[in-house]
């Protein structure tokens, strides 16, 4: 398969286009999931809840993935001239987008960057692809390779998770003894059924707020830092935004 710029270029936007939107069937089905176990909290079937919980936090840690995904693809994107070079190993400058593309891009149901990766891993060669398979010199970042292996969540989170879900829902329960919990799952306010202003109010201080998932204690939700000035000064530079994405992706 030869290197194909413009094929290359619009198998990155629509792998952007569906990861948005895969993102967001994932998320809307994550809070019906979170009224069932509010509704399974107050019948007191909670070995049952416990269980959907665990489901519900492997979920968002896909979620996670898929958004590191989506700020790769256009990481390339934006440095697409990096991408179009004649080299056999990419610039250090997109080299991060690339591994974890090939590394974790079978790991979704998205076609578009299925295809994607097999460009990726022609136009590099089959050394570089297997090392990468390989994660040899930890070339994929810890951030996504921590993502990619599924784990049973511990005790103490899915408690976590039980507790806050019966708060935003106003189910009388909380689980016993001290729990540091996670603000992940507080955008689900009581507005959600009753519709009152008190509880909108409450749904948009909440939003304001960067969220907190299991996983990555920082990670920005996608709307953050992706306005474009509206300023007449010169507009801020694509590659200064996308650093900013990825450094607040980095905390920890």
């Amino acid at each position: 398969m030869l290197w194909n710029a413009t094929k290359a270029k619009v198998q990155l936007r629509l792998s952007v286009q569906r990861l948005r939107t895969l993102q967001q069937k994932k998320e809307a089905q994550a809070k019906a999931n979170r009224r069932d176990i509010a509704t399974l909290i107050e019948k007191g079937k909670l070995e049952t809840a416990r269980i959907k919980v665990e489901t519900i936090i492997n979920e968002d840690v896909h979620v996670e993935l898929l958004e590191l995904l989506e700020l790769y693809c256009e990481l390339l994107l934006a440095r697409f001239g990096l991408l179009d070079m004649n080299t056999r190993e990419p610039d250090p400058g997109i080299s991060e987008g690339v591994c974890s593309i090939i590394q974790a891009a079978t790991r979704t149901e998205i076609k578009e960057l299925h295809i994607l990766r097999e460009i990726l891993m022609h136009k590099f060669g089959r050394e570089f692809a297997v090392a990468v398979m390989e994660n040899k010199d930890d070339c994929v970042p810890k951030r996504v390779m921590t993502k990619l292996t599924t784990t049973t969540p511990s005790a103490e989170l899915v408690d976590a998770y039980l507790t806050e879900i019966a708060k935003a829902y106003g189910v009388p329960w909380s689980a016993s003894g001290p729990i540091e919990i996670p603000e992940a799952v507080t955008d689900e306010k009581k507005a959600d059924d009753s519709g009152s202003v008190e509880g909108q109010k409450d749904n948009e201080d909440v939003k304001a707020k960067t969220e907190i998932s299991p996983s990555n204690p920082d990670l920005p939700t996608l709307s953050q830092d992706t306005k474009k000035p509206t300023s007449p000064d010169p507009p801020e530079d694509e590659f200064d935004l996308l650093s900013k994405r990825f450094a607040a992706l980095k905390k920890r």
